[in-house]
């Protein structure tokens, strides 16, 4: 213990040194604990009923609802007006998100457009509850998939998230989405374009990257990896993530890579497999003794 002294001087001297500390003395970043009780009360608050200890009293649910919106929207507006401070800060020499009105009057007007999206939200969550249930045999009830399925738990928390991601609120959409990776193993980028009626199976590994599109009625297994060819940092700001057409099914350990590759209408893309070109629509693409077969269908 007699050298505590001197470590205690080295690591605050490498505070300087390297950086790497939360704006001491200065304004903090989002906290990851508060966005993920944000995101537990907006788990409440899309699916009432379902994730409280005890049944919810219908004839309260107005009453309960307000709580819970009131409540959140203070939580949300102090987690949001930190994350634009982080990028007028970031951005010194360019425009700062906060306009004229500051980062608080900012961070409000986000926050009631988001939940004027939430009832939006809920419904494209209910097209993609349904879309699990009619895709697996094994699933018994809708209630069973809300509760139950990681790839539902992980398509809601991005749904959430890609409302923050296109209002050009950093950090929060990513720690969004972050938490539930840790939880599902499902690493969605809050900036994918995801359809209705999407469905992730089983779901483990699966990894959608940033600038992805995904159609309707899109269904993919576990182990689905759309990603980028490259991963040069000067490429950021381009496309480099796979387009996915309406009603393609993708099995497990497929591997799609390029933001030019497009996977059309129908397809139906096999386990295993490795894309780096586009794939006309109605086509089947599958392994076969180490052999990459395409057969393309009839319209």
């Amino acid at each position: 213990m007699q050298r505590l002294g001197k470590s205690i001087e080295s690591l605050a001297a490498s505070y300087s040194a390297y950086g790497l500390v939360n704006h001491s003395g200065g304004d903090s970043l989002p906290s990851r604990d508060s966005v993920a009780d944000i995101l537990q009360g907006l788990d409440e608050l899309v699916f009432p009923g379902f994730r409280e200890n005890g049944g919810l009293d219908h004839n309260n649910l107005m009453l309960i609802t307000a709580e819970r919106v009131h409540h959140l929207a203070r939580e949300l507006v102090r987690e949001v007006e930190r994350s634009l401070a982080f990028a007028a800060r970031r951005d010194q020499e360019g425009v700062s998100p906060c306009g004229n009105a500051g980062c608080h009057a900012a961070a409000e007007l986000i926050v009631d457009d988001f939940f004027d999206e939430l009832p939006g939200i809920r419904a494209a969550l209910a097209m993609d509850m349904k879309a699990a249930f009619r895709g697996d045999p094994a699933a018994k009830s809708i209630e069973e998939v809300i509760v139950s399925y990681p790839g539902f738990e992980a398509i809601t928390v991005h749904r959430l998230a890609h409302f923050f991601w296109i209002r050009g609120v950093p950090l929060i959409s990513r720690m969004m989405s972050e938490i539930v990776h840790g939880r599902t193993g499902i690493d969605i980028h809050p900036g994918a374009e995801i359809g209705e009626s999407f469905f992730i199976d089983h779901g483990t590994g699966v990894v959608i990257g940033e600038t992805t599109i995904i159609g309707k009625n899109v269904k993919l297994y576990q182990g689905v990896t759309l990603g980028a060819l490259s991963v040069k940092k000067e490429e950021g700001n381009h496309k480099r993530h796979p387009t996915i057409e309406d009603d393609v099914t993708i099995y497990s350990n497929a591997t799609i890579l390029g933001g030019e590759t497009v996977i059309g209408r129908g397809c139906t893309i096999g386990g295993n497999v490795w894309l780096t070109e586009p794939v006309p629509p109605n086509t089947t693409v599958y392994t076969k003794t180490g052999e990459l077969l395409i057969k393309t269908r009839g319209p």
